[in-house]
């Protein structure tokens, strides 16, 4: 079987997303201007292109070099190619293969995978993680919510309030 590339992910935008709709695999991004690559996994590779091509999910996520480097480069820099369709329960254990054949330059995680995936923060961590969310650091600090937000904010606590107890 041949697998899809797409030499200029910005024009190919559309046929990505239609081709992989419900489908899992494993895919690589190619950076046309300094050969880096990136491979990764997904489960669900239409949602996973979608989240590529959503800049404020790119500006969230500048802790991914794939993510920088598509801000900073641009799609159209950038090829893509699917390396493999695979069922969902192997595809951490094929992601692995090509990261050890490619040696992707963008993924800095020592494995696959989620990088706390099977893991917790401790209480230590967390109590950190509170306090630099608090004050000044807080996202939403001086910003005033109308009482349309209040109200959606208010009813999804609550939901959430029944659903867990």
């Amino acid at each position: 079987m041949k697998f899809p590339k797409y030499n200029n992910a910005d024009i190919c935008k559309d046929q990505i997303l239609s081709d992989n709709k419900n489908k899992s695999g494993i895919y690589m991004f190619t950076n046309k201007i300094n050969e880096k690559r990136y491979i990764g996994s997904s489960d669900n590779l239409r949602r996973r292109f979608q989240q590529y091509f959503n800049k404020n999910y790119l500006i969230k996520n500048t802790c991914m070099t794939i993510c920088c480097a598509l801000l900073k480069h641009g799609h159209e820099n950038f090829s893509l190619i699917i390396l493999e369709y695979f069922e969902v329960a192997e595809l951490l254990i094929r992601e692995k293969h090509y990261w050890g054949i490619l040696n992707p330059e963008y993924n800095i995680a020592k494995e696959p995978g989620a990088p706390m995936s099977g893991r917790k923060h401790s209480n230590e961590t967390k109590q950190i993680l509170s306090e630099a969310n608090k004050g000044e650091n807080h996202p939403n600090y001086g910003k005033t919510l109308n009482n349309e937000t209040k109200t959606k904010i208010s009813d999804a606590m609550t939901s959430l309030f029944f659903l867990t107890s």
